[in-house]
């Protein structure tokens, strides 16, 4: 299993839709403001290429992967153009093995404690739990009691920067951002402006 990095700020940015005429400018966006995780889902436009295009301009130690990664041959693709994060909508036992088998960073996604403790035994390195504006902060600590306590915790669906205070206070400090941070056709200045309110909001959240 590859451990959850210490990021400064655990904030993933979700780009589904983005194309690899896009990618470069938004990505260089995001990661100047301070993201330091960049997800493009496997149901974007040509999502290789720009995944690729994203890894080539990222600084070392920011993680650049796909989302809605479902079979075994994505994981090894991905890892093929340099994606060091995986996150799946579920817990598919093969594909975390594999992508614990090529180094790469799992985050499966979760709903109840047995979808969680069966990610944990597949070697997940994080958790995502979606969709999180269902279960909310409490729903998510609930389950969370059963878990190891070292693993990483992300709430994904329908969470923006409004929320982190509240999710903050149930211990949780890793978010993935879609929507409320990006949509496709949204130019790069745009994305540069929601990212800026995000992190602020982080870091008051944080601090």
């Amino acid at each position: 299993m590859t451990a959850w990095p210490q990021l400064r700020r655990s904030l993933v940015a979700i780009l589904r839709g983005v194309g690899p005429d896009e990618i470069e400018p938004i990505a260089a966006a995001l990661i100047e403001e301070g993201f330091e995780a960049l997800e493009i889902p496997l149901n974007s436009p040509e999502p290789f290429v720009s995944i690729g295009k994203a890894v080539r301009l990222a600084p070392q130690g920011c993680l650049v992967g796909a989302g809605t990664v479902l079979e075994v041959a994505d994981v090894d693709r991905l890892a093929d153009v340099g994606g060091r994060l995986m996150i799946s909508p579920n817990v598919e036992p093969a594909v975390i093995a594999r992508a614990g088998e090529k180094g790469l960073v799992s985050m499966p996604g979760v709903f109840t404690a047995t979808e969680a403790l069966l990610a944990v035994r597949s070697g997940a390195s994080a958790l995502k739990f979606f969709p999180a504006s269902v279960l909310g902060p409490a729903g998510i600590k609930a389950v969370r009691a059963v878990l190891p306590p070292e693993l990483e915790i992300g709430a994904v669906g329908g969470v923006s920067e409004a929320d982190f205070e509240n999710y903050a206070a149930a211990g949780i400090r890793t978010f993935g951002l879609g929507t409320s941070l990006y949509r496709p056709g949204m130019s790069a200045d745009e994305v540069r402006a929601r990212a800026r309110a995000s992190i602020a909001a982080y870091d008051a959240a944080f601090q």
